[in-house]
């Protein structure tokens, strides 16, 4: 049967972030993407890295408002910045419309996150939470009052049982949840996880399942949907695609 109902399916679709912007990315190539989520997927919400060089971050994220409209702006440091340095971004992005701050810190520096998150705009939600291994950790950082959205991934977690145990952690603190990267593989146990607010349609990942496996998803109006005629997760291997992929 499809894993959606298999898990206790909740919702027919799921809202997906556009995520990439990388920070090797040209201004043009940067803007080009972002815009291509919004106006081709409907994405309400699209994902730029920044911290490699943070002098250059804020005009990275100024070019970026100039063509995402209303859309929402994510970025994501990876755990790039110090402290200090993070607080004193987290102003200059907030007048920039960013919502949305991942790791502006290492996600290890709970204390830094609840620093950062307690000090930030108003407008400015913390996000972290994409590298725990086991439900303690999610635990540890919600009692530290790190984050405003859990992140999570079922390739690191344990799977969509650890993927659903750390669900019900996040609607026990009151906490939106956010699946991180591999949305063909998310995208079962997104329907069934409570308080889930998107995934990340992660553009390496979406690439490369497209490429590979049959089943893949496609946006429509910012969302994804499941094929409830397939079973398990709906995916099947290219095997002719992925042999001569391997050859290289």
């Amino acid at each position: 049967m499809p894993l959606p109902r298999l898990l206790g399916q909740l919702r027919d679709e799921v809202p997906i972030y556009g995520s990439g912007g990388f920070t090797s990315y040209s201004i043009e190539r940067l803007q080009q993407q972002l815009a291509a989520w919004i106006e081709q997927d409907g994405c309400r919400w699209v994902k730029m890295k920044v911290g490699t060089a943070p002098d250059e971050d804020v005009h990275r994220v100024s070019a970026a408002r100039e063509v995402i409209g209303e859309a929402s702006l994510y970025v994501d440091a990876n755990g790039a910045y110090a402290r200090k340095q993070a607080l004193a971004l987290a102003n200059e992005f907030a007048d920039l419309g960013v919502a949305w701050f991942e790791e502006p810190v290492s996600s290890d520096d709970r204390e830094g996150l609840r620093l950062i998150r307690d000090r930030s705009p108003a407008g400015i939600e913390i996000a972290a939470g994409e590298y725990g291994y086991d439900p303690f950790y999610f635990r540890r950082m919600l009692e530290a009052g790190a984050v405003d959205v859990l992140q999570a991934d079922a390739t690191r977690c344990g799977g969509y049982t650890g993927f659903l145990k750390v669900a019900a952690l996040a609607q026990a603190w009151g906490l939106p949840l956010s699946a991180h990267t591999a949305p063909a593989l998310h995208l079962p146990v997104c329907c069934a996880a409570p308080g889930l607010r998107n995934i990340e349609w992660f553009h390496d990942h979406v690439r490369i399942e497209q490429r590979l496996f049959d089943g893949s998803p496609v946006p429509k109006h910012g969302c994804i949907r499941p094929n409830l005629t397939r079973p398990g997760h709906g995916l099947s291997l290219k095997a002719h695609d992925a042999e001569r992929l391997s050859a290289h």
